[in-house]
């Protein structure tokens, strides 16, 4: 993919991928956000958790990043959907972010996308 071609990655909720949201559109550019249960050193397949919610980060692409089991990651990719609805991001940047409150950053969010509409509705008026 070139890097004209690249679309930010929309911040959202492990919660929030479910084959009925907006957001689970194939291809779509996401950042998601949550706490590494596994890694797969040969499929290069890592596995993050939110609550009950876990998400399939495939980490081919990433270099220069160690990962460790119950620490907390943001990955920023592309979502691939495949025909039984399992979704996989294709990640294309992954950090650590341990230290950071995910129920804060969750509310933190919540609040931005209520401003964000609260300007979108006021440009139309």
């Amino acid at each position: 993919m070139a890097s004209a071609d690249l679309k930010p990655g929309v911040p959202v909720i492990l919660g929030e991928l479910e084959p009925s949201s907006e957001m689970f559109k194939q291809g779509a550019s996401l950042r998601v956000t949550g706490i590494l249960q596994s890694y797969d050193v040969d499929s290069a397949i890592a596995v993050i958790q939110d609550g009950s919610v876990s998400l399939k980060i495939d980490t081919q692409n990433l270099r220069d990043i160690s990962f460790r089991t119950n620490s907390a990651y943001h990955f920023i990719g592309e979502l691939l959907i495949r025909a039984d609805n399992e979704a996989i991001l294709q990640a294309r940047i992954g950090r650590n972010v341990d230290g950071l409150d995910l129920n804060l950053y969750q509310q933190s969010l919540l609040i931005r996308r209520k401003h964000e509409a609260k300007l979108r509705s006021s440009r139309r008026a």
